[in-house]
């Protein structure tokens, strides 16, 4: 199935992002909700429109292509859908079926669940919820009181939760990234769940490892804002030709030159990157799984395409003069948006991360 973002909405998603810093406007969630946009990964039966991972990267792709923040949204509001398959069935329906459904949360496992009769009572707060002000359930990670090592998934209800306006990031502004926190809030038993345990749909997505899910995501989420950087790079360059050539001879012919390299790596990079992981998916639905080799290529591929959309960014950048050092410059959002996403540790090489 082909996803294509009207022109109409990309318009409308970059003069919000203008006059916003890309916050949501009710308008735009609701095509988000009628496009299933945060439901790539929801099988039909729960209203879902389940695409095949490769798929799914074009789209997230698409969409940071417009703003970096709505294609971050709609990655991380997607990637959500993976948990519907390990809440149990019944559970699965309630939360995932509705048009409105969508998850925010956390890996970090900054809770503490009490076991009490029928499930369990917990504690604790999470940074880093990207579409926290309108979820329509939220995930997070908990240590388990009294079983030592023992991690699992918690589902809360959004009246369980307190959004902490805490997100003041210099990228991605408009995501409402914000902490989460719950205190004394009984989850039951069957609101709790393991991204390890066996999948109850036979979607192929579900069986991938969480890892490589991650990165390839997070990587086509690059791959968008740094196309979207250098176009609006190329414009402005076109837009002080005239000024530039009169004040310095060459300065046009060489930023002209310079971005025109930049996009042809950037295309390189695209085309190698879809190559990795479509040749992998392709072997992983035929054999049902993905063996460490592939995993490692296909992760080597992701960080190699954040790398350079940095440097394509980076290079690029110290040639369009003042005007761009301005917050308010298209060209310097879509700047920081990019270095934010880059900043995700599974982008970071083991070698790198210092965290």
């Amino acid at each position: 199935m082909s996803v294509i973002i009207p022109q109409s909405i990309a318009s409308e998603v970059r003069a919000n992002a203008r006059l916003n810093q890309g916050v949501l406007t009710p308008g735009l969630l609701a095509y988000l909700y009628e496009a299933k946009l945060f439901k790539l990964f929801v099988p039909e039966q729960l209203n879902g429109l389940m695409l095949p991972l490769p798929d799914a990267l074009r789209v997230f792709e698409q969409a940071s292509r417009i703003d970096g923040s709505f294609g971050w949204l709609v990655t991380i509001g997607s990637g959500g859908g993976f948990f519907s398959a390990a809440l149990p069935p019944a559970q699965a329906r309630e939360l995932f079926s509705g048009a409105n459904a969508v998850v925010a949360g956390s890996g970090h496992a900054n809770g503490l669940a009490r076991p009490v009769e029928g499930g369990y009572l917990v504690d604790g707060e999470w940074p880093y919820c990207s579409g926290s002000t309108y979820a329509s359930l939220y995930t997070a990670n908990c240590r388990i009181e009294g079983m030592k090592d023992d991690i699992r998934s918690f589902a809360f209800l959004p009246d369980q939760v307190e959004v902490i306006p805490d997100w003041n990031s210099f990228g991605l502004r408009g995501t409402e990234s914000h902490s989460i926190a719950v205190k004394g809030a009984f989850v039951p038993a069957e609101r709790t769940f393991s991204i390890m345990s066996e999948p109850h749909y036979d979607d192929a997505i579900f069986r991938y490892p969480f890892l490589p899910f991650a990165q390839t995501s997070f990587a086509a989420v690059c791959l968008g804002i740094c196309r979207h950087f250098l176009e609006e790079a190329r414009a402005f360059i076109e837009s002080r030709r005239e000024v530039w050539e009169t004040a310095r001879l060459g300065r046009y012919a060489n930023a002209d030159r310079v971005v025109a390299g930049q996009t042809a790596g950037l295309e390189t990079d695209g085309r190698n990157f879809y190559e990795a992981v479509e040749r992998t998916w392709a072997a992983f639905e035929d054999r049902g799984r993905m063996s460490d080799a592939e995993q490692a290529e296909v992760g080597e591929a992701c960080q190699r395409l954040a790398s350079h959309t940095l440097e394509y960014a980076n290079i690029v950048f110290r040639l369009l003069g003042m005007a761009v050092l301005m917050e308010d410059h298209p060209i310097n959002r879509i700047w920081r948006d990019l270095h934010t996403v880059a900043q995700h540790s599974v982008l970071v090489p083991a070698s790198a991360d210092e965290s």
